[in-house]
C-alpha cells in the first residue's frame, strides 16, 4: 500500500495535475477568445496602452506564430504576442496581452522576484539539460558513480524547483497588474473582467503545476539517495 501511494504521489499526481492545468487553460482560452470586448481594441493596442501608461517607450511589441506563445523578453525588451492575441479583440486576447505588458512594467520598476528569476535563467537552462540524464544514469548505475550522478541530478532539480517557485509570484503579480490596468485605463468594463480572470487564473495554474512536478521529481531523487546512503 505505501508503495502504491508513493507512486501515485510522486508520479501520477503531478502528471495528472499538469494535464488538468493544461486542459483548464486551453478550455478557458478557447471559451474567452470567442467573446469580443466592447471596446473592440486589439491585444497589441491594449498592451501598448498599458506599457505607455507606465512610461515605457522602449519596448517593441511583435507578433509571433503559434498559440499561447506569448512572452516578454527583458533582454531584448520585446513583448511577443501570438497571432490571435496580437490581432484579436477578445477578452482572452486582452487579458494575455495585458499580462505580458505587466512583465514589462515589472522590468521597468525593478520588481525583485523578476530580477531573481532572470538571474536564475542561465543556471536553470544548464540544470534542465543535465537533470534527466544524470537521474537516469544514477538510477541505473551502482556504487559511487551512480550515487554521485544522483547527487548531481538532485542539485539540478533543486535549481529547477527554485526557478519554478520564484516564477509563481512573478506570474501572479503580472496578472494582478494586468487586471488593474485593463479596468483603470478603461480598456474593459468591470463586468467584462470575468473572462479575463478565468483565462489568467487558468494560466497561473500551469505554473503551479510546473512547480509541483519539479518538487515531486526532487523528492523522488532525495528518497532514492536516502536509500542508497542507508
Amino acid at each position: 500500500m505505501p508503495t502504491i501511494f508513493y507512486l501515485l504521489l510522486l508520479f501520477a499526481g503531478p502528471m495528472l495535475f499538469g494535464l488538468y492545468a493544461q486542459m483548464k487553460i486551453r478550455s478557458a482560452y478557447a471559451k474567452n477568445v470567442r467573446i469580443a470586448s466592447r471596446g473592440g481594441i486589439t491585444g497589441r493596442e491594449a498592451a501598448e496602452a498599458v506599457i505607455r501608461s507606465a512610461g515605457i517607450h522602449d519596448v517593441k511589441i511583435v507578433e509571433v506564430p503559434g498559440e499561447l506563445t506569448d512572452h516578454y523578453n527583458p533582454m531584448t525588451k520585446t513583448l511577443a504576442l501570438s497571432a490571435h492575441n496580437y490581432r484579436g479583440h477578445s477578452l482572452a486576447a486582452l487579458g494575455v496581452a495585458a499580462h505580458e505588458a505587466g512583465h514589462a512594467i515589472q522590468h521597468k520598476v525593478g520588481y525583485s522576484m523578476m530580477t531573481v528569476r532572470q538571474t536564475l535563467v542561465p543556471v536553470t537552462q544548464i540544470a534542465a539539460s543535465i537533470s534527466t540524464y544524470a537521474m537516469i544514469a544514477g538510477i541505473l548505475l551502482i556504487g559511487h558513480l551512480g550515487y554521485s550522478l544522483l547527487v548531481m541530478a538532485a542539485i539540478a532539480l533543486a535549481v529547477i524547483c527554485l526557478f519554478q517557485f520564484v516564477t509563481l509570484p512573478v506570474e501572479f503579480d503580472a496578472s494582478r497588474r494586468a487586471k488593474q490596468q485593463l479596468v483603470g485605463l478603461g480598456i474593459l468594463d468591470r463586468d467584462e473582467m470575468g473572462g479575463v480572470n478565468e483565462t489568467l487564473n487558468a494560466a497561473a495554474l500551469t505554473y503551479v503545476a510546473a512547480f509541483v512536478a519539479a518538487l515531486g521529481s526532487l523528492i523522488h531523487i532525495l528518497i532514492i539517495l536516502s536509500g542508497r546512503r542507508n
